[in-house]
Parts: structure tokens; sequence; C-alpha cells
């Protein structure tokens, strides 16, 4: 297989960015940037996402059963940037971001677009990202699209010209 082949068809999947958020029942946090995410089912419904199988977040994700996943929206790159690295909790912020717990316990950031709260059904652990299977059991809109949803999302090109995933 030609690398760079594989390498540049892959950066062609289009991607949003996102902050996954958890707390387990010892009151760890554990936060990450996103973009491996998609809805795949309806009724009930669900989504995947792929989670870097050694970070904390995924230990933490794992631990809890129940995860959150805060939409960016254009603008938001200091945010996503801010959880590029493991969190730091001080009261109620994580990374220096305010949170509020959602009704599943998962931290909702305050200044992302939305957030949806998901249980976990199932995690596919195979790979160096593990796949982690959520069922949507809450939503919330902080701020109302004034576009097509999907209009709005931070992308992983909006983050510049040398930041890349998948390949």
């Amino acid at each position: 297989m030609d690398d760079n082949a594989k390498k540049t068809a892959l950066r062609m999947i289009p991607y949003g960015i996102y902050v996954l958020t958890a707390e387990d029942a010892d009151g760890q946090v554990g936060s990450a940037t996103v973009n491996w995410v998609t809805q795949t089912s309806f009724a009930p419904p669900m989504l995947v996402v792929g989670v870097k199988a050694d970070s904390g977040a995924y230990a933490i994700l794992k631990s809890a059963g129940h995860f959150a996943l805060n939409m960016l929206g254009k603008g938001q790159q200091g945010l996503a940037f801010a959880f590029f690295k493991p969190a730091e909790r001080d009261g109620h912020t994580i990374s220096g971001e305010p949170f509020r717990s959602g009704s599943s316990g998962a931290p909702i950031l305050l200044n992302a677009q939305a957030s949806v709260e998901c249980k976990v059904v199932e995690i596919v652990e195979k790979g160096d990202h593990h796949i982690v299977v959520g069922e949507v059991i809450d939503a919330a809109i902080t701020h109302e699209p004034k576009k097509r949803p999907d209009e709005e999302v931070l992308e992983m090109k909006d983050l510049g010209e040398n930041v890349f995933y998948g390949g």
C-alpha cells in the first residue's frame, strides 16, 4: 500500500470537532478533543465516538459508563486546543472552562454550542482508538444555530493548515 496515498485519502474525510467529557463515581474528570464521531441510529438515538485507548479520558469514560459530547462551533478553536491535553479540574472548571453537571453526571461545557449525554452501551476494543457506542439520554442547546446546525460546527480544517487527524 502506498502510505502517502492512504494518508491523503483518509484525510479527505471531513471531521467535526467535539469535546468528550466524563466523570466517574470518585469525582475524577476526563476530557478530550475528539473528531471520530457519527450518529448510528435514530431509534434509539445512538452515536459512536473513537477514543484513544491509552488516554485518561477513555479510562474515566469506561469507569463512569456515561459521557457527554460537547459540540464546538465556528470560532471555538481555543476551546478545542484546551482539551488536547489531559484535563485539569479546578472547582467547576475543567482546563479553565466552566461546566455544569448534566443529568447523567457528565460535565457539560457552558461555552459549547450544544451537548448530548450518552450512556455507554458497548465498547469495541480494537486498534489504538476504541469505539464507544453511546445511547443519547439527554441533549441541550446553549446557543441556537443561526444557520443549518451542521454549518455551525467547528471542523478539523478550521484548526489550521497543519492540523490533521487520520491517515
